[in-house]
């Protein structure tokens, strides 16, 4: 009798052991993808930099989405509101300098380049306007 208690419990061992061994092993999860935002645009690196706000796009040309982005966000330009598409190809540098990692990013500033909103990926026209109207009424 006293054998088979220790059988048995030399066996969960075992198996305790295997189990943990086997979790150690797995893989760990790919890290979740960055999505830098811009806190700052330097208003002076866009188009009419003295419209009270401005609405940045970020594309890229090898991006399925961004080329109806850009036609959505030109849809916003207005007295009150620049536009600015800035393609990875063409502005390289703009990429680089606000850290985009991602595309389409859209962002929205005030009239000191402070971010009021962005929306990273596809996003539809009637959240554009909304967003952008919502910061103009505030």
């Amino acid at each position: 009798m006293i054998r088979a208690l220790i059988g048995a419990a030399l066996l969960g061992v075992v198996l305790l052991a295997t189990r943990l061994a086997s979790r150690r092993r797995q893989p760990a999860p790919a890290p979740a993808a960055r999505r830098s935002v811009p806190a700052q645009l330097y208003r002076a690196d866009f188009p009419n930099p003295d419209a009270p706000w401005i609405a940045v796009l970020f594309s890229s040309s090898t991006c399925a989405s961004c080329a109806p982005m850009a036609d959505k966000v030109r849809a916003l330009e207005s007295d009150d509101v620049a536009v600015a598409v800035v393609e990875f190809t063409q502005h390289r540098d703009l990429h680089e300098r606000y850290a985009i990692d991602a595309v389409p990013l859209v962002v929205i500033a005030d009239r000191d380049g402070v971010t009021r909103a962005s929306f990273a990926g596809a996003v539809s026209a009637a959240d554009l306007w909304a967003a952008v109207a919502q910061l103009r009424d505030e």
